[in-house]
C-alpha cells in the first residue's frame, strides 16, 4: 500500500485565510487591534503574498480594514456595528425558520433540545471556566440548524461571513457564565415552538433572544 501522503491541493492564499479565519475567531487578532503585514506572516505562518490576498478578502466581509502600506485594523464590535450584525443574524434566523416549518416537520430538533436542555443544566448546578466556550458550540448549533434552513448557498454565504464576524464580537464582548442560563433557556422556547410547528411563536421567540442579547451586552 502506497503511504505517500497526499500533497494539499487547496491553494495557499485559501489556505492563508482559513488560517486568518481561524485567528479571528479564537481572538488572536483582537477587536481593533492593528497588525502590520509582517506581524501576520509570523503570527499565521504564510508568505506576505498569500496574507495580502486573505486580508482583501477578509476586507471584502467588514472583518477588518486594510490600512495601505502599514498592516490592517481588525473590524471594531462597536455597538452599532454590533447590532447590525446581530440583527442580520436574526433575520436570517426567522427566514430559515420560516422556511423549514413551512417544508413540514422539522428534523433533528430532538438532538437539539437536549443538547441545549444538558447545558443549562449544568449551567444551573456547576459553573466553570470551561462552560462559556462549550456553551457557545451549543448555542451555534441552532443558529445554524436555523440557516442551513434556508437553502438558498448566497443566504448561506452570508449567514457564514456574519458568523465570522460575530465570533470577532463574541471575543470583544465574552458570554459570561450568568448569561448561559438565560440563553440556553431563550434556545430551547425558539425549539419548542419549531416542535410544535408554529411561525408566529418561532418568529417571536427569535425576536426576543435578540432583544435579551442585546440588553445582556448593553446595546
Amino acid at each position: 500500500m502506497n503511504m505517500t501522503p497526499k500533497p494539499d491541493t487547496q491553494p495557499q492564499y485559501d489556505r492563508a485565510f482559513d488560517a486568518l479565519l481561524q485567528a479571528l475567531r479564537a481572538g488572536k487578532l483582537r477587536s481593533g487591534t492593528y497588525f502590520s503585514m509582517p506581524n501576520l506572516v509570523e503570527e499565521l505562518g504564510f508568505p506576505i503574498a498569500a496574507i495580502r490576498e486573505a486580508t482583501k478578502r477578509a476586507e471584502q466581509q467588514s472583518l477588518l480594514k486594510i490600512l495601505p502600506k502599514r498592516g490592517i485594523t481588525v473590524m471594531d464590535a462597536g455597538p452599532e456595528f454590533t447590532r447590525h450584525c446581530m440583527d442580520m443574524r436574526a433575520t436570517l434566523d426567522k427566514e430559515g425558520a420560516r422556511r423549514l416549518l413551512a417544508r413540514g416537520p422539522v428534523q433533528g430538533l430532538d438532538a437539539l433540545r437536549d443538547s441545549h436542555q444538558q447545558m443549562l443544566t449544568r449551567a444551573q448546578q456547576n459553573m466553570t471556566p470551561l462552560l462559556p466556550p462549550q456553551a457557545i458550540t451549543v448555542d451555534l448549533s441552532l443558529h445554524d440548524a436555523l440557516a442551513a434552513g434556508l437553502e438558498n448557498p448566497l443566504l448561506v454565504q452570508c449567514y457564514a461571513e456574519n458568523r465570522n464576524r460575530i465570533a470577532v464580537i463574541q471575543n470583544s464582548r465574552p458570554l459570561l457564565q450568568d448569561r448561559i442560563v438565560p440563553a440556553m433557556q431563550e434556545h430551547l422556547s425558539i425549539i419548542a415552538a419549531l416542535q410544535a410547528g408554529d411561525t408566529q411563536k418561532t418568529i417571536a421567540a427569535i425576536d426576543l433572544h435578540l432583544v435579551q442579547t442585546l440588553r445582556w451586552w448593553g446595546l
